[in-house]
């Protein structure tokens, strides 16, 4: 018995095949498209500070509160400041920063729960794919603040760290706020990662706790004093290839 191979239409699998192909090819184009239009829309937001926490948190708990104080100290300061643009912690950064001199920016995600954009955004920019909406957290923040938070904040935190300790990006203040919540982290970093040898002592100093609000303003201030805000030609390039 000779069996004929069957026409690429008449074989199910196939013609499914070729369908996922296309559907990929579609997708590499709609990626592409989130990083030209958030790009073009956040080019004029200099300098801006990324604030991550919480989404789980409420409008009457302290970490609410004092990201609230933080984000419009920093807004105030001149410093546009950007979140997830959800709710939460990011709610409470975009609040402060709606309220002060400086753009209010929100890198909102489509999620199956949790995300849904908060009203405190001068910019709102929505992504699909959680490595393009990374990208603009870094690319135009001189500073990281980070609050609070669970899996996303950590994920956000040690990204950052990542990428000043390899020298893919300039390094920049990567501030932890609230020692009672992050002591145990740096405790941990020290006691586990130095002593056997999986970071160099130096990268401990990449990141620095501070609990006061005003402490936070002054530490990005202090670390620009010198340098300046504008990013070394050098520096671009390594931006450029992020």
């Amino acid at each position: 018995m000779h069996l004929e191979k069957l026409p690429a239409a008449a074989d199910p699998g196939r013609t499914a095949e070729i369908d996922y192909s296309a559907r990929e090819s579609w997708r590499m184009l709609g990626i592409m498209a989130e990083f030209v239009e958030a790009t073009e829309r956040l080019a004029f937001i200099r300098p801006a500070v990324s604030i991550f926490g919480s989404a789980r948190t409420p409008p009457d708990h302290a970490y609410y509160m004092l990201t609230e104080v933080i984000a419009r100290k920093l807004s105030d300061a001149g410093f546009s400041v950007i979140s997830g643009g959800g709710p939460g912690i990011m709610e409470a950064a975009n609040k402060g920063a709606y309220f002060g001199k400086s753009p209010s920016v929100g890198l909102n995600i489509q999620l199956p729960h949790e995300q849904s954009a908060n009203t405190y955004q001068d910019i709102s920019q929505t992504f699909q794919h959680f490595f393009a909406r990374k990208v603009m957290f870094v690319k135009f923040a001189a500073a990281y603040v980070v609050m609070p938070g669970g899996y996303g904040t950590l994920d956000e935190l040690t990204e950052a760290l990542t990428l000043v300790q390899t020298g893919k990006i300039a390094r920049i203040p990567i501030i932890l706020v609230g020692s009672k919540f992050w002591a145990g982290l740096a405790d941990w970093v020290r006691s586990r990662l130095v002593e056997e040898g999986m970071i160099s002592p130096e990268d401990v100093d990449l990141m620095h706790i501070i609990d006061d609000p005003e402490q936070v303003v002054d530490a990005i201030f202090g670390h620009y004093e010198k340098r300046g805000f504008i990013p070394s030609l050098a520096e671009r390039d390594i931006q450029f290839n992020l």
